[in-house]
């Protein structure tokens, strides 16, 4: 898959879906809203984009039920259509392979994998590495063009089972696993990501390296050299807060950095 020249991902959290405890409005008005949000980061200048089902707290661990599958799909469905910009899909929390078929029946271009490699304690409790399962299914379905961008030591999360090794050796165990793209968060949804964590998961990988959490237009210049992606969700949204609609101007503003940054082909903003 080519990567867009402002390297962004533009984040669409999904309102909580049926059956989840925060679920209040009808699918239709989930998906009308989703679709909205998608042609609003779309007429910013985002190039790419991300379904995830982030309002569905407190998460199932690993696998959820068929009611979220069909309504993910009814919304990569429709936003494939409003918009021809490359879709990926989470589904939280690491339901890799219900990702994978949503991405799959949607003709989405990637997923966001967490727990690809090695074990760590999530909210929802003890997660184990995934990618032999994941990549078989992929396999299983035909959906080999379908890229997987997988989490390394990721946020929200306790890596006390594997202190003893480093986000470099991690990413170099997740390249090993083919991973198609390694993604480095900060501690928390909104937090910046380490630009020396950054700096040390380029040195270990020749695959794509992806930021998941924090970036803002203030710290894109510093992140851009060591960076082919930044998923951007709470900064675009009002007020900064992920959980609030896409504020349009905080969009096209972020967007504009990058664009001078791909232009300048450099880390200073100007």
């Amino acid at each position: 898959m080519e990567l867009p020249v402002t390297r962004l991902v533009g984040m669409i959290h999904a309102a909580a879906l049926p059956g989840t405890p925060r679920h209040s409005l009808p699918l239709e008005k989930i998906v009308t809203r989703a679709v909205d949000e998608a042609l609003q980061l779309a007429d910013a200048g985002f190039e790419m984009l991300l379904l995830e089902n982030m309002h569905d707290v407190p998460y199932l661990r690993r696998k959820v039920g068929p009611e979220i599958v069909s309504a993910m799909t009814i919304i990569a469905i429709a936003i494939r259509k409003a918009t021809k910009l490359p879709l990926g899909i989470q589904i939280l929390a690491g339901a890799n392979c219900e990702a994978m078929a949503v991405a799959m029946a949607a003709d989405c271009a990637f997923i966001r994998a967490e727990g690809f490699v090695f074990s760590h304690v999530a909210d929802e409790g003890l997660m184990n590495g995934d990618a032999a399962e994941l990549l078989r299914y992929r396999k299983q379905i035909g959906a080999d063009s379908i890229s997987i961008y997988t989490d390394i030591k990721k946020k929200h999360s306790s890596h006390a089972i594997t202190a003893d090794l480093t986000l470099g050796e991690t990413a170099k165990a997740a390249a090993f696993f083919c991973s198609d793209g390694v993604i480095v968060t900060g501690s928390s949804t909104g937090d910046p990501t380490s630009v020396k964590d950054l700096e040390e998961v380029r040195r270990a990988v020749d695959i794509p390296v992806i930021v998941g959490s924090g970036t803002t237009p203030e710290n894109l210049p510093q992140a851009w050299p060591h960076t082919d992606l930044f998923v951007v969700g709470s900064t675009i949204k009002v007020d900064g807060k992920w959980h609030n609609p896409v504020d349009p101007a905080r969009a096209r503003t972020i967007v504009e950095v990058a664009r001078r940054l791909a232009k300048n082909g450099t880390a200073q903003q100007t």
